[in-house]
C-alpha cells in the first residue's frame, strides 16, 4: 500500500510498523511545504495486516479513547487516522529505492537488485520464472532482505511484484568504473636490476608475515619486483575459468605500490630496499567488458572465499574499483557497501572471522574545466561525492592527497592542488550527519596541472607515482595515481602495522591507523582561525579529509611523552524486558592514568585523543535509510569523567547521554571535545580530541563505553544471545609540547598487572 500523509498534520509512519504491516519505505514530509510524508507499506494477508488496520480506521469512527489527565477524550487511534489522507495500491515505481536515478522506461530487458523478504524468496522466484524473467544465481543476505538479481522488461517485473507481494524494493545492479591506463615512465632496464639487488623480501624481526589481498584485475607474476613476494599459488578468482593474469595492469600497478610505496624515490636512492609484506590476487575484474549482471556484493564476497582457503593468514584487503551508478547515495548503503560491512563483521563468507577491508572513494571525472577551482567540483554533490562502497561502516574508505608539486619540471608552478590538500581527482562525501565519516583517511594520489592551453587538466609524470608494470619485459615501470594509489599506500602501511601487532583485533588496527591521522596546514588554511571554536566548521575537512593524512609511525610507537593504551572487550548492550528490549549495560575502565607525570605539568596543557572502533552487523533495510540506528546491530558511544565528577554522578549521566544518545547538557562532554558528540557519534568508529590542563587530565582517568539503539534492539527475532558486541578502545595522551616523561609511570602501573594476568 501506499499511504500518503495528510497535510498539515504530523506523519506517523511507526504505526504502520506493527504486527501483521511491515514499513518498507519512508518518506517524511518536506519542511515548509505542502508535500506530505509518504509511506510504503505491506500488509500480511497471513497474519491479518489489512483486517486489524481497517478494525483501527472502525474504532476511530466509532469509538472513544481512554481521557486524558483532564478528563478529555479523542476518538480512538486518532493520531494513526488523522496522519492519512489516502491509502491506495502501490505499484513497481513506488517500490524503486535508488535515491537519484529516476525509475526505468526502457522497453526492452534490464537488471534490476531485487530486495525480498527471505522466507519469500521461493515463491519470488517461482514467479518471476512463470512471468519469464530472468533470475541469475547470485544471493545477498541480510538480516530483513535477501537480495537476487533479475532480468527482464517493466511489465514483467510489474506483473512479478504484485501478484507476490514479496518485493520489498528494486534497484539497479552497480556496474564497476572502467580502468584506464596512466602515461609511461622512460624505461631503463639498468633502474630495474639496480632496484633489485638493494631489495629484501621478507618480514623483518620480530614482524609476522603480513598480506595485502588486491581484490582487482589480477597481478602480473612475471615482474621481477613483484615475483618474490608472489606465489603463483596465490592466484585466484571470484569466478572459476577466468584467466588469472592480469590483462588490464591496474592490478599489477596497485601491487608495485602496495610492495614498494613511490618506487620513485628507491629508484633515486642508492639505499637498501625492505619488503616485508607478501601479496594475494583475487580477481574480481572480467577481462572483456564489466559486471553488468551480477551483484558486486556477491563477487566481492566469491573473491574472499576464494582467496581464504588459507583462512589463517594475516590479510589486509584492498578494493580500489568503484561504481557510479548509485551516486549520489548521500551516504545510504547499498547492497556492495552493506555486503563489506558483512564481511569485515565476519557475518558473511564461507569462513566467519573479522576482517580489515580498505576502499577507494572514487574519482571524478577528468573532463571537468581544469581553470576553474577544482575543490568545488570535488565538493559537487552530483560530481564528486564517494562512490560504492566506500559507504561501508566497518572499511577504511581512502581519499587522495598530494604533496607533490612538480618542483624542478615542466608543470612547476602550473599544479591545480597546493601541497598538502586534496587531490585534484578525489571525490568527497556530501553528508555530514546520519552516515559514517568518509574517507576515513587521505594519501599521496599526485597532482594534475594546467598547460595554459588545454580547457581541461593534464597529468604528468612528474606528478604521479612510480610503479610496476604488467608489460615486463616489454616495459618494467608506469605510473599510478588518484584514489587507487592513495589506496594501495594504505593498505601497505595498514599491512605493516598488521606485522608489527599480529595479536591485535581488525577493530584496534583501524582505530590506531585512522586515530594517527592529522590535517595538514594546507587542510587548516580553509577554517578561519576565528571559526576553529565552531563545531560546524568542521564539516568541510570532514566530507573532504576524513580525519586527515595517517602517520604510521605514530601508530606504531608510543613516545616517551606520548603514550597510547589499548583496551579490547566486549559488551553486551541490550537486554530482554518483556517482549521487547532496554539497554543492557556500559563498562567502566580505570586507566593507568599517568597521574603524577601530569600533575608535575603546572600551566602545561596537554591534548588526549579517543578511538572507539566496533564492527556493526548492518541492515540494509529501505526503512533504515537515514536511521541509523536501524541500519547498524548495535551503536557504542565513549564518556569521560570530568576532573570534579564522582564515579556515581558520572555514571547517572552517560546512563541518560545513553538513552537519547545525545549529549548530556550538564556533563563535561557539551562542548570541550574538539569536534563534539553529534560529529564523532557516527558510523562505527569514533574519534574525538580534546586538550585540557595537564592537572585537570590527572583526575579524569575513568572512561565509560556504553550502548545506545540498533537493530539488534529493535528486531526482537534476532538471537539475543548472539548479540554481543566487540571493541576496542584507543586512547593516545599526548606531551609532545613540554619535556616530561608520561611512558615510565604507566609502565610501572601496567607491569604489575601483566604479572597477574599471566
Amino acid at each position: 500500500m501506499e499511504v500518503v500523509g495528510r497535510p498539515g498534520e504530523a506523519f506517523l509512519p511507526s504505526k504502520f510498523d506493527v504486527s501483521g504491516l511491515a514499513l518498507l519505505n519512508v518518506r517524511d514530509a518536506e519542511p515548509d511545504s505542502e508535500v506530505p510524508g509518504r509511506a510504503i507499506v505491506k500488509a500480511s494477508k497471513s497474519a491479518g495486516g489489512l483486517t486489524k488496520l481497517r478494525e483501527k480506521l472502525d474504532q476511530f469512527a466509532t469509538e472513544d479513547g481512554k481521557p486524558n489527565n483532564q478528563g478529555q477524550t479523542r476518538p480512538k487511534n486518532a493520531d494513526l487516522a488523522n496522519s492519512i489522507d489516502t491509502i491506495a495500491q502501490a505499484g513497481l515505481r513506488d517500490l524503486w529505492r535508488h535515491p537519484n536515478k529516476p525509475f526505468p522506461l526502457s522497453a526492452g530487458p534490464i537488471p534490476w537488485e531485487v530486495w525480498l523478504e527471505p522466507r519469500e524468496v521461493d515463491q519470488f522466484v517461482a514467479r518471476a520464472v512463470q512471468e519469464g524473467l530472468t533470475v541469475y544465481p547470485d544471493r545477498l543476505e541480510f538480516p530483513e532482505d535477501t537480495v537476487v538479481l533479475v532480468e527482464g522488461d517493466i511489465g514483467q517485473m510489474a506483473r512479478t511484484a504484485v501478484g507476490t507481494g514479496s518485493v520489498r524494493s528494486v534497484s539497479p545492479p552497480g556496474i564497476p568504473i572502467d580502468f584506464v591506463d596512466g602515461l609511461e615512465a622512460e624505461e631503463q632496464a639498468d633502474w630495474l636490476q639496480d632496484a633489485l639487488g638493494r631489495t629484501q623480501y621478507g618480514p623483518q624481526a620480530q614482524q609476522a608475515t603480513s598480506y595485502v589481498t588486491l581484490l582487482d584485475t589480477g597481478i602480473t607474476l612475471a615482474h621481477p619486483l613483484i615475483q618474490p613476494a608472489f606465489d603463483a599459488a596465490d592466484r585466484h578468482a571470484a569466478v572459476p575459468g577466468w584467466d588469472l593474469a592480469d590483462l588490464h595492469g591496474h592490478g599489477s600497478r596497485m601491487a608495485g605500490a602496495t610492495l614498494f610505496g613511490d618506487l620513485r624515490t628507491h629508484l633515486n636512492s642508492i639505499a637498501a630496499i625492505y619488503v616485508p609484506l607478501r601479496l594475494e590476487s583475487a580477481k574480481v575484474i572480467p577481462d572483456a567488458g564489466h559486471n553488468p549482471h551480477h551483484l558486486l556484493g556477491d563477487r566481492t564476497q566469491k573473491a574472499i572465499n576464494a582467496v581464504e582457503v588459507e583462512p589463517d593468514r594475516l590479510r589486509t584487503f584492498a578494493l580500489a574499483t568503484t561504481t557510479d551508478l548509485d551516486t549520489p547515495h548521500s551516504g545510504a548503503p547499498t547492497s556492495w557497501s552493506t555486503e563489506l560491512d558483512q564481511l569485515a563483521a565476519g557475518r558473511s563468507g564461507e569462513v566467519k572471522q573479522r576482517r580489515l577491508i580498505v576502499t577507494s572513494i572514487g574519482n571524478i571525472d577528468a573532463q571537468h574545466d581544469g581553470n576553474t577551482d577544482y575543490l568545488s567540483k570535488c565538493d559537487d554533490l552530483d560530481e564528486g561525492e564517494v562512490q560504492s562502497p566506500s559507504q561501508a561502516w566497518n572499511s577504511i574508505a581512502v581519499g587522495a592527497m598530494t604533496e607533490m608539486d612538480g618542483v624542478g619540471g615542466p608543470t612547476h608552478g602550473a599544479t591545480l592542488a597546493e601541497v598538502g590538500d586534496l587531490a585534484p581527482m578525489s571525490r568527497t562525501a556530501s553528508w555530514t550527519k546520519t552516515w559514517p565519516i568518509k574517507p576515513d583517511v587521505v594519501l599521496e594520489g599526485g597532482n594534475w596541472y594546467d598547460d595554459g592551453l588545454s580547457t581541461t587538466p593534464n597529468q604528468h609524470s612528474d606528478l604521479m607515482l612510480v610503479t610496476t608494470s604488467r608489460n615486463y619485459p616489454a616495459r618494467s615501470f608506469t605510473h599510478i595515481s588518484d584514489t587507487s594509489a592513495a589506496t594501495a599506500l594504505a593498505s601497505r602501511e595498514i599491512a605493516l602495522l598488521r606485522a608489527s601487532y599480529p595479536d591485535l583485533w581488525p577493530e584496534t588496527i583501524r582505530a590506531l591507523y585512522v586515530a594517527s591521522a592529522q590535517w595538514t596546514d594546507r587542510m587548516w588554511s580553509h577554517i578561519a582561525p576565528a571559526d576553529r571554536n565552531r563545531k560546524g566548521a568542521y564539516d568541510v575537512m570532514f566530507t573532504r579529509y576524513g580525519y586527515g593524512q595517517p602517520n604510521l609511525e605514530r601508530a606504531l610507537n608510543s613516545a616517551s611523552s606520548a603514550i597510547t593504551l589499548i583496551i579490547e572487550d566486549s559488551i553486551r548492550p541490550y537486554e530482554k524486558k518483556g517482549s521487547g528490549r532496554k539497554l543492557n549495560e556500559m563498562q567502566l575502565f580505570e586507566l593507568p592514568w599517568p597521574t603524577n607525570a601530569l600533575r608535575s605539568l603546572v600551566g602545561q596543557d596537554v591534548s588526549l585523543r579517543v578511538a572507539l572502533s566496533t564492527f556493526i552487523e548492518p541492515n540494509p533495510s529501505e526503512v533504515a535509510r537515514g536511521r541509523k540506528s536501524r541500519y547498524a546491530s548495535h551503536g557504542l558511544r565513549f564518556a569521560l569523567k570530568g576532573a570534579d565528577e564522582e564515579i556515581g554522578a558520572f555514571t547517572k549521566r552517560v546512563g541518560r547521554t545513553a538513552v537519547k544518545d545525545q549529549p548530556d547538557d550538564n556533563g563535561p562532554d557539551s562542548g570541550e571535545w574538539d569536534f563534539g558528540y553529534n560529529r564523532r557519534s557516527v558510523g562505527s568508529l569514533h574519534i574525538d580530541t580534546l586538550t585540557v590542563a595537564a592537572s585537570d587530565l590527572a583526575r579524569r582517568g575513568v572512561l565509560a563505553v556504553y550502548p545506545v539503539g540498533g537493530w539488534w534492539k529493535e528486531n526482537r527475532t534476532v538471537d539475543p544471545e548472539r548479540c554481543v558486541a566487540r571493541f576496542s578502545l584507543v586512547v593516545e595522551i599526548d606531551a609532545t609540547e613540554v619535556e616530561v616523561d608520561l611512558y615510565a609511570e604507566v609502565q610501572q602501573k601496567v607491569a604489575p598487572q601483566a604479572e597477574i594476568q599471566a
